[in-house]
């Protein structure tokens, strides 16, 4: 295992849910919660304490997309693309997006782990389309303009403006 990693809040976690194989998605949604993303250095920890291969959680932890395996930003922006907002031109807001962050469909964070890129089927939101959600929080009637003036926002909050 990797001595600079900080273990603790994955022992933490483990301990709380019982050290139970059982709870494995809730452990695996805990950990991505705290690091906001499942760093594959846990993976031996968590084999040892639940008894499950690295294998097995290996492969729960790519099988569902709510789990990452790759960090992620600290703003993780997501671009609907279901139809109402495909139609009402979703895919120029993703393009600029990525283009202002020096982003692509293969590379969806940035070097400085600030933003994260990526694209979702539908977020349930189409009165409102075109939408985006940063973390939590849906932002409706979106435009590129409007993407960049959120992106510059966000980059203040984050003292990087």
């Amino acid at each position: 295992m990797n001595n600079k990693f900080d273990f603790s809040a994955v022992d933490t976690i483990l301990t709380a849910n019982g050290n139970n194989p059982i709870e494995i998605i809730p452990i695996l949604q805990e950990i991505q919660e705290h690091y906001n993303y499942i760093p594959r250095e846990v993976f031996p920890l968590i084999s040892k304490r639940l008894g499950i291969s690295e294998a097995k959680i290996y492969s729960i932890a790519t099988f569902y997309d709510n789990f990452s395996i790759e960090p992620k930003g600290k703003y993780v922006i997501k671009v609907c693309d279901g139809t109402a907002c495909h139609v009402r031109h979703s895919i120029p807001i993703l393009e600029k997006l990525r283009s202002e962050l020096g982003l692509s469909a293969k590379k969806k964070t940035t070097d400085d782990l600030l933003f994260t890129v990526e694209t979702v089927a539908c977020l349930g939101a189409c009165g409102l389309a075109p939408v985006i959600k940063v973390n939590d929080k849906i932002y409706p009637s979106m435009t590129p303009e409007k993407a960049v003036e959120l992106l510059n926002t966000l980059k203040e909050e984050a003292g990087c403006a």
